[in-house]
């Protein structure tokens, strides 16, 4: 590569220091392909820096003090927030993401951030457990705290390029954690903007690396046994493969999901059925259906079906599709051609076994249109896995019980939505739906980043949400004082 092909590639974050490689990337919109820009990719020899570094920091980093993890963690949180609209351009840019979720997705981010800052000050507290409460216990008290496990590998997805690197980053400072973070290759630039601003803090060299490495050679660093803690996000197969490989490591899966947005027969005044239509339409069909708790499955009871129905399918039809960078968009493309493809081979096998189609149902390159369809046989692909695209199935069902074995009928779990005002049901629901969250009231899409969030069955491992998430990076360890006079 020439010098000035060199000097053109953005740079990735090794120790906390930017540095190049040999080699470089193209980052190109979905949108219209031009190019967004230019990564260097680090070498065998920069990954090993990398690794080497947090491992050797772990011990400092653990016993960095609450306050200045706080005030790096503070610290990014502003910056974000200062740079919002340039960095919603940015994943708009790179993503395909329309600026007005990019724009969401910024300020999720900041309040990750600000969380993660609140937590660092108050986690590891201490819980003091008398042990004199049999006789062999007499004048000892336990003290318990967390620790680190060690350094944390973080993967993330494509999907909310910046938000879900923060999930893994934040987190770990919080918690005294080094961390080496991998960003989507799709994706990388949102992620290398919080190395600029982490750059920016007294954090010790070492505690974080920002290392934009191809997915081929992800194995490596999975096996790495300096990297104790893996916390993934992305899809099933890859997700269990990693723990397959590494059975002994601390593994946390964010995996995927066909969330069920669940229409009872209360919900049934003409006000109600807008309001779930709309709430159903947007997203099924927001970061263009690329969100693992999107609405894939409407499952409506037969009192209220036949007036949602065509309520749905308006309110699909309402979105407005185009250019990402307009504030007017609600759907974008999705991330690349190949997966517009795959999305159009699923509706294409569904339809061809018999599902109807009511609209959409088109692809015009990486983009496809939001889509609706009801009647779809079980044994289609579209019933059975994750879309990861604008399109939405409506189901009908008779009664509660019916609608609630529709939701289970699923190997994925992670969120459900269930539209009722009785507070019975939705205490059933929430004691009968193999999910991870019940939503009552709303779609499944509803996530606060502060909430456990995670899923059951084959949705993943573990949860996220700050706080969970640094429950995740650390262990208890207990302190036993003898001799006191309690």
């Amino acid at each position: 590569m020439a010098q000035e092909e060199k000097a053109a590639a953005q740079g990735f974050w090794l120790a906390g220091r930017e540095t190049v490689g040999e080699s470089a990337f193209e980052v190109t919109s979905p949108w219209d392909g031009r190019l967004v820009g230019r990564v260097s990719v680090p070498d065998d020899a920069q990954v090993e820096e990398a690794v080497a570094a947090a491992h050797a920091v772990r011990d400092e980093f653990a016993a960095t003090p609450a306050h200045v993890r706080a005030a790096a963690l503070d610290h990014v949180s502003r910056r974000l927030a200062e740079r919002t609209e340039e960095i919603a351009r940015l994943i708009s840019a790179e993503n395909g993401k329309p600026i007005r979720w990019a724009r969401g997705e910024v300020g999720r981010a900041v309040s990750v951030f600000r969380f993660a800052a609140e937590e660092a000050r108050r986690f590891n507290g201490g819980e003091a457990q008398r042990l004199d409460t049999d006789a062999g216990g007499q004048g000892r008290l336990a003290l318990t705290r967390r620790f680190p496990k060690g350094v944390v590998l973080g993967i993330a997805p494509f999907n909310f390029p910046l938000n879900l690197c923060a999930h893994k980053v934040a987190p770990a400072i919080a918690a005294g954690a080094p961390i080496v973070l991998k960003p989507a290759p799709a994706t990388p630039l949102s992620g290398l903007v919080l190395g600029e601003l982490l750059a920016e803090t007294d954090l010790p060299a070492g505690s974080w690396s920002i290392l934009p490495v191809p997915n081929d050679r992800m194995p490596a660093l999975v096996q790495d046994e300096r990297l104790p803690v893996i916390s993934f996000t992305g899809s099933e197969t890859v997700g269990y493969a990693i723990m397959d490989s590494v059975p002994r490591k601390h593994v946390t899966l964010e995996l995927g999901g066909n969330g069920a947005a669940v229409v009872l027969g209360d919900w049934a005044s003409d006000a109600d059925l807008d309001l779930a239509a709309a709430r159903i339409a947007t997203f099924s069909n927001y970061q263009g259906g690329q969100s693992c708790i999107s609405v894939q499955r409407v499952i409506a009871d037969a009192a209220v079906h036949d007036r949602l129905l065509p309520r749905v399918v308006a309110a699909v039809e309402a979105q407005v599709t185009g250019d990402p960078s307009d504030a007017a968009t609600d759907v974008g493309p999705l991330v690349s051609e190949a997966a517009a493809r795959r999305v159009e081979s699923w509706v294409r096998e569904a339809v061809d076994a018999g599902a109807v189609l009511h609209t959409g149902g088109k692809r015009d390159g990486a983009s496809y249109a939001p889509t609706v369809l009801s009647d779809v046989p079980a044994s289609a692909t579209l019933a059975c896995e994750e879309v990861f695209g604008p399109v939405l199935t409506v189901q009908r069902v008779d009664g509660e019980d019916a609608a609630f074995a529709a939701v289970n009928d699923s190997k994925y779990g992670l969120q459900a939505g269930v539209f009722t005002h009785d507070l019975q049901t939705a205490f059933r629901a929430h004691r009968a739906l193999e999910v991870g969250g019940v939503v009552i009231g709303d779609v499944p899409s509803y996530r606060a980043d502060q909430m456990p969030y995670g899923g059951a069955k084959k949705s993943g491992v573990g949860r996220e949400g700050v706080r969970y998430a640094m429950d995740d990076y650390t262990y208890e360890r207990v302190l036993v004082l003898t001799g006191l006079a309690l």
